[in-house]
């Protein structure tokens, strides 16, 4: 399945994709599309319904953050061989591990806005993985078991606040609208293989990401195992996985977004996102 919310921001309500590409109206069997909804039972009684049966969502309607109520937005840095050389990193020992504010989560479409005083906006395309079955130290031969689906992020990155700035990753990262995240959450029947994704970003028609999740350094079970000795997963949770190369700040020499230009990006199977760029009017 492809599930979806849709409406207004902070108002949106479930849906899903039909065969044809219709977004069809999900809200009269479940209130919302978070972590509460999307367990292994919950998708199985949303795999049960007959799409044609469900009212139709009119085109042009705004597309909402694919999961709701999402606790945690957990993100791992340098994770792909290629995007670790091109910063001149070496491939981490363990996972970097670092947040996103939920407050950066917006829709696939949504504007991404450059904070007040930045000069060093960058872009990353990065696989989702969303929780859909908690728990703690689990086992990485579980860990698929605990995998509600999957979706696209643009993982939004001040470079000179994340790097330059005295502080962690997070100072970077998490700004507002800092997370699109959708347009779909596609359950895991749908994806033959996650490591085997071709994935890829342009800016204003130029394509500057062309990878595939294939290069990886650690992979998703091992990923989930590793985060759960940490902090408990939680149904709803979000892990972005890492970019491939081609991000701004390994342009030579580096480039970095501006007001008024345009991202698009996807990974195949799991749709695309286009967001203008805006400033942070203080108006």
């Amino acid at each position: 399945m492809k599930l979806l919310r849709f409406g207004p921001r902070g108002q949106e309500k479930p849906g899903m994709l039909d065969t044809q590409g219709v977004i069809r109206d999900l809200s009269a069997h479940l209130p919302d599309l978070d972590g509460l909804h999307i367990s292994r039972d919950g998708l199985a009684m949303l795999a049960d319904l007959d799409p044609d049966t469900l009212p139709e969502v009119p085109q042009g309607t705004r597309l909402g953050p694919c999961v709701g109520g999402i606790g945690k937005f957990v993100c791992i840095g340098l994770n792909y061989s290629d995007h670790a050389a091109e910063t001149g990193s070496q491939v981490p020992p363990e996972p970097v591990v670092f947040n996103k504010w939920t407050s950066a989560i917006c829709g696939p479409d949504d504007n991404v806005m450059i904070p007040r005083d930045s000069q060093k906006t960058d872009w990353e395309v990065e696989l989702g993985v969303v929780i859909g079955q908690g728990g703690k130290y689990i086992d990485e031969a579980d860990a698929m078991k605990h995998v509600a689906g999957y979706c696209v992020i643009n993982d939004v990155s001040e470079r000179e606040f994340q790097l330059e700035r005295s502080g962690t990753w997070d100072k970077g990262k998490g700004c507002d609208t800092f997370g699109p995240m959708g347009p779909w959450l596609v359950t895991p029947d749908e994806i033959a293989d996650p490591h085997e994704l071709d994935m890829w970003l342009e800016v204003d028609g130029k394509r500057y990401q062309d990878g595939n999740t294939r290069t990886m350094v650690y992979q998703i079970p091992f990923l989930i195992s590793y985060l759960s000795r940490f902090m408990s997963l939680q149904p709803g949770d979000v892990i972005s996985t890492g970019t491939p190369p081609g991000v701004g700040m390994g342009q030579k020499p580096p480039i970095y977004l501006r007001p008024g230009q345009r991202m698009r990006l996807g990974i195949k199977g799991l749709g695309e996102q286009n967001q203008q760029v805006i400033a942070d009017d203080p108006t």
